[in-house]
This record gives C-alpha cells, structure tokens and sequence, in this order.
C-alpha cells in the first residue's frame, strides 16, 4: 500500500462514526439508486445465489440483497475494520438460519493482492459497489474492473452505485447544493441543530474529501466495454450521483469458457 494514499482516512473509527451517524442517512435519493441496483440484479439470467460486496462499508447494499435474495451468500468486502463492524453489528442475529451465509472479509481492493483474501466464493453471480471505487486512481479502476469481470460467471451482472465527475464546475457546484440540500434536510429530522451553513462548512471541508478521485461515466463506462462487459448503461444519474452496471455475456457459457 503506497504512503501517499488518501483514502486510508476510512480505516479511523472518528470518521466511520461521522459518516454513519451523519451523512449516510443524507445521502441524496439512495432509495432511488438502491432500487435500480435491485431492478438490474433482477434481469440477470440464473439465480442470484453468490454475491460480492465490494467497498461494503456497513452494508447497505448487502441489507438490500439479501432482502430480495434471502437465500444468498453474500461475501462484503472492505478495508476498514471500523466498516466491516459496522457491517456485522447490522446483520447481527441470534438465529444462525436467518438467510444465506454472510462472510465478512478484511481486504485492501487497492492493493492488486487482494483477491487471494477472498473465500472459495467464485465465480460469483452478482458484484456490487457503493461509493467505495472512486477513491482508487483510473488505472487501478479500470484493472478492478478487469477483476471483477473475472470473478462473474457468464451471465452475471456487476452494478457500482458510485460517485462520479461533473463535466464542468458549474455542474459540480450544483451536485454540491443538492448533496448539501439533502444533508440539511437529514439533519433538520435527526434534531441536530445544524443549519445548512454549518452543513455546508462540514461538507466542504470534510476529512474524506482528499481520497475521492472522481472519473466521467463515460470513461467509466468505456472501460467496460473494453474489458468485454455487455449492456453496460449508466442506469441512473443525477449529477454526481449514478449506477453503473455491465453483465458478463451469457455467450461465453455457451461458449465452453468459465
């Protein structure tokens, strides 16, 4: 792992608690995007029986697919201790026959050594991500997105719920006052007594900021095809807000390769 990495703020419990406690209830329209990931799982050919959770953080996604797909072990990945016990306090249950198996493991996605970390789960009918890719630079992105591609099975589906760039600083500002719009509005619920200055003052100078490397859709979405993922479509985008996805052919199946 390099020295001058960014994104090993997320493995200091300070701002795990801030993020959970703050600002993942104000993320703008997440129902939104959680239900497109549900409807593109959903149109993937076979069951949906194996699931990778890339950047899991507490398991929102995971939550999200179990719900639908009961029966799923569901593998959630992440490199912050802080993150992963977040993730084991949500799905805590005294009854060990309440769904498919989960499996929690600590791992670096960064790191190209990390797929060895990973238990005998592959290949895997879905791969998820949430707001986790975007701290890694391109090149990293674009060679995960190649391991991904090589952990589906044909016909599997990969969807990244993710943060992306503004075309323009214009854009950008205006991704600002939504996501500041919607923090506001949590924090006004939760009784904090924040106003939106405060929020703004926050959001602006957060502890995270540094570790985002944004890149374009279309970039992003470049890659994939690249890589060999079909009906790859940004599903859903507002502003910097959007849902990725790209299946692995169902031809390659029919094709004898695995």
């Amino acid at each position: 792992m390099s020295d001058d990495r960014q994104d090993t703020v997320w493995q200091g419990g300070a701002l795990v608690r801030t993020f959970l406690e703050g600002v993942r209830g104000g993320i703008p329209l997440a129902a939104e995007q959680i239900d497109a990931m549900l409807r593109l799982l959903g149109a993937t050919t076979g069951p949906v029986a194996r699931v990778l959770d890339l950047g899991c953080g507490d398991g929102v996604l995971a939550a999200a697919v179990r719900g639908r797909y009961p029966d799923a072990r569901i593998t959630l990945v992440d490199f912050s201790e802080p993150m992963l016990a977040a993730a084991r306090a949500r799905f805590a249950d005294p009854n060990p026959a309440a769904g498919g198996a989960l499996e929690f493991v600590r791992a670096d996605f960064g790191d190209t050594g990390w797929l060895a970390a990973l238990p005998d789960a592959a290949p895997f009918d879905v791969v998820v991500s949430g707001y986790a890719i975007h701290h890694q630079p391109d090149a990293r992105k674009r060679a995960l997105y190649a391991e991904v591609f090589g952990l589906l099975r044909p016909g599997g589906v990969f969807v990244n719920v993710e943060h992306v760039a503004s075309g323009s600083p214009r854009l950008a500002a205006l991704s600002d006052d939504l996501f500041v719009d919607t923090l506001t509005a949590f924090h006004a619920r939760a009784g904090t007594g924040k106003g939106r200055d405060e929020v703004a003052r926050e959001f602006v100078y957060r502890p995270d900021k540094a570790a985002n490397i944004l890149a374009p859709v279309e970039d992003q979405c470049a890659w994939l095809r690249a890589i060999g993922f079909v009906d790859v479509e940004c599903a859903f985008k507002v502003f910097e807000l959007a849902v990725l996805t790209g299946w692995r052919s169902e031809q390659e199946a029919a094709n004898g390769r695995r």
